[in-house]
Formats: structure tokens, C-alpha cells, sequence
């Protein structure tokens, strides 16, 4: 009962504190392109001058930022949560299935 009375604050004191759902990421927009590479058998999908969050084929496999900022890389279809920084003239793997990206 005390563990249960615990958790709950906790829950309670997080979400009052804003820590229960991360903001998604910011709207900005990005010069250039961002390619991505799905498989040997699909064209590859471009993204010209990105902006906001772009969720990703569900076969992505690489991702590439030929814009002139970093692109944020999400294991999730909405942007949200921890993220893997692409700087401009780099690549990155990406998860298949539901992740998503935000230049």
C-alpha cells in the first residue's frame, strides 16, 4: 500500500512538472534534401526543404542529410522522445517500421 501511495505521487509529481510526455520537436525548415534508401527494389524517397516532423517509409533502412542543418532521427512516428542527431553531409540506419524525422 505504501509503494503504491509512492507511485503515485511520483506519477502525479512528474506529470505536474511537465516530465510525463516530452515536447515534440521544434518547426523549422531546412534547406536542401533529405534522402532516404528503403530497399534495392523502391525508388528512393526524397524530402526536399523538410519541415516539421516526416515520418518514415516503413521499410527505411538509411537515412541521408544533404541539407544545411541537423536532422533529428526518432525511433517513433511522432518525433517524440530520444533522438539521433544527422549533421549536414552525413548519414545514419534508421529504425524500420515507425520511426520518423524532423529537419
Amino acid at each position: 500500500m505504501i509503494v503504491r501511495a509512492i507511485l503515485v505521487s511520483m506519477v502525479a509529481a512528474a506529470s505536474a512538472l511537465g516530465l510525463a510526455a516530452p515536447a515534440p520537436a521544434a518547426t523549422r525548415s531546412a534547406n536542401g534534401q533529405v534522402v532516404v534508401f528503403s530497399t534495392e527494389l523502391q525508388p528512393l524517397d526524397i524530402y526536399t526543404n523538410p519541415s516539421g516532423c516526416q515520418q518514415l517509409p516503413a521499410t527505411a533502412h538509411v537515412l541521408n542529410n544533404q541539407t544545411d542543418g541537423p536532422v533529428q532521427v526518432y525511433g517513433n512516428p511522432l518525433c517524440l522522445g530520444p533522438s539521433v542527431t544527422v549533421k549536414p553531409g552525413h548519414g545514419t540506419h534508421v529504425p524500420g517500421g515507425a520511426g520518423s524525422f524532423s529537419a
